[in-house]
């Protein structure tokens, strides 16, 4: 539900930071000192290699761990988990904080998470392949498809991924706020979801700039499921999860979450006071946040996005369409660009998700083939940063300080 992208709050979505679904998207540039280690009590990190990425050392991941500690205990963090990978320079994986607040039982890596807004990266992938088997355009229109979109029959589908529609974001609703805060476990249809974003004029012309919006995803979804013949959910899990490796990711359909996984905490409720949202529908998110995933399949999943490839070499995506995927034009987010359903922070290609009681971040470095994956089980701010932005600008100002993950959010329109 939050940046990136995207957070609910007082009846509208506050800035989406990427991977929120109830706020906009948000960006940011790379700074020269790294400031996280130097508050966390640790040397500066040595100038950064040609690839972009230091050596996962002994110090380096102590710097790292007293950088996360430092941001868990600034923004209030009950738990998180980090995990980096790279093919010559070591890993790390380790869990912090605590799971369950109540219980004290502790965060570990094999926990089941929800993902919010990474979500966007699978819909547009199934979208692409349908590109690639011929069954569609990506400047075919929407109102192709599906009818009654506003400017539906100038919008294209490139247009939807690329978050260059015009149209209105659901979640910036009032009434949908409303809706989904007096009844968090209610059910959302993706028609309804459309009905609350067509309410509104559009708000600008196809095409004209960026504007990070969740109907985008709903729509998109909406075509995968014509074309295709397939609820979104099954097409999702047999040409893109499965042949991923990546069994333990789902889109969910109800509130159904598997085991093991962390309770999740937000204050984008009603009365605005901190809530358990673990068991908290995720419908409205649908095809723009509600897929359920785990650290080792994240991890999986940050190179093959990235890339188009699978890990056992297969093309996901053809190259072609990859490299339209890739072409990130800047944003309206300083040090931002972003592609089809895709960000590029500072060299770092993924996405944040954000939902309330969860958040991730799910980056892959191409320069250094290293990736980063960030899990925590709340979604509650500091300031207008995202947690997830936090630890991942703390974080890459130690191992790639070339390469700053900085995604602040932008103030949301009500």
């Amino acid at each position: 539900m939050r940046r990136a992208c995207g957070r609910l709050r007082g009846g509208a979505v506050i800035a989406v930071a990427v991977g929120a679904l109830l706020a906009p998207v948000c960006g940011g540039t790379a700074l020269g000192v790294p400031k996280a280690a130097a508050l966390a009590g640790q040397p500066s990190p040595a100038p950064s290699p040609s690839d972009g990425f230091r050596m996962l050392t002994p110090e380096v991941k102590r710097q790292v761990d007293a950088a996360v500690e430092k941001v868990m205990r600034d923004a209030d963090v009950p738990g998180v988990t980090v995990g980096m990978w790279t093919p010559d320079k070591g890993s790390h994986v380790r869990s912090f904080g605590v799971a369950d607040k109540e219980t004290g039982r502790p965060m570990t890596p094999d926990l089941y998470t929800r993902i919010g807004s990474e979500t966007k990266t699978f819909t547009v992938t199934a979208l692409l392949k349908l590109v690639d088997e011929g069954r569609i355009g990506l400047d075919d229109t929407i109102g192709t498809y599906v009818e009654g979109v506003p400017n539906g029959d100038r919008i294209t589908l490139r247009e939807l991924a690329g978050m260059r529609s015009g149209l209105y974001n659901y979640s910036q609703d009032p009434d949908f706020f409303k809706a989904l805060t007096s009844d968090p476990e209610r059910p959302f249809t993706p028609q309804e979801l459309l009905d609350y974003a067509f309410r509104h004029p559009v708000l600008f012309q196809p095409g004209e700039k960026f504007f990070y919006s969740n109907t985008n995803l709903i729509l998109l979804g909406l075509v995968v499921e014509k074309i295709s013949g397939r609820p979104l959910e099954e097409y999702l899990r047999e040409n893109v999860t499965e042949p991923a490796g990546m069994d333990s990711t789902l889109l969910a359909t109800d509130a159904a979450f598997p085991e093991p996984h962390a309770q999740g905490y937000t204050d984008q409720t009603a009365d605005g006071k901190v809530a358990d949202s673990t068991d908290w529908n995720p419908s409205w998110g649908w095809a723009a946040g509600a897929m359920i995933s785990t650290l080792e399949d994240l991890r999986v999943w940050a190179p093959t996005v990235a890339t188009g490839v699978l890990p056992d070499g297969r093309t996901l995506i053809s190259p072609a369409t990859q490299k339209q995927r890739l072409d990130t034009p800047p944003t309206t987010i300083p040090g931002a660009g972003y592609g089809l359903g895709i960000f590029d922070v500072q060299g770092w290609i993924g996405h944040n998700g954000s939902l309330p009681g969860y958040e991730s971040l799910t980056i892959y470095l191409p320069s250094a083939r290293a990736t980063l994956v960030v899990l925590l089980n709340t979604d509650i701010g500091q300031g207008d940063t995202e947690p997830s932005t936090l630890f991942g600008d703390a974080i890459t100002k130690i191992v790639s300080p070339q390469h700053v993950f900085d995604l602040p959010a932008q103030p949301s329109g009500r």
